[in-house]
């Protein structure tokens, strides 16, 4: 599984991506509340940080470079030691990925007319559904 990335992580628990990736945030957070497989191999060392306890740092300081590498590599172990915790955050990860790179273009678009004149113009993004100008 590839890790998540540490600015991902910064990008979310910042609420630099809007509402949709709070929401990804919190579920983050009940995922790695989550009890593991009891049938996995997830059985955490003395010396292993506590998931839960990074995600809760980051939240104090999302700015937190280190902190957040710390969360991605505790997400990256116990994501070897849990396949049903793999599949999750793997699923997690896409969708964090699609909603970040929404909120890093900041939503903006450039459109320009130029030239005559133009009837019925429509400047849009992102349409789900269909559209009826009559």
């Amino acid at each position: 599984m590839e890790p998540v990335a540490a600015d991902l992580l910064m990008a979310l628990a910042s609420g630099t991506a809007g509402a949709a990736g709070q929401s990804l945030w919190e579920r983050l957070r009940a995922l790695v509340q989550r009890s593991p497989d009891p049938r996995s191999d997830a059985v955490r060392g003395d010396d292993e940080p506590e998931v839960d306890a990074l995600v809760g740092a980051l939240d104090e300081d999302a700015s937190d470079e280190e902190r957040a590498a710390r969360l991605a590599e505790g997400l990256a172990l116990r994501a070897r030691q849990d396949p049903a915790f793999a599949e999750a955050l793997a699923l997690w990860r896409r969708e964090a990925e699609q909603v970040s790179g929404a909120a890093a273009d900041g939503g903006t678009q450039h459109q320009e007319i130029s030239g005559g004149t133009q009837h019925n113009v429509v400047f849009t993004r992102d349409v789900h559904g269909s559209i009826n100008l009559g």
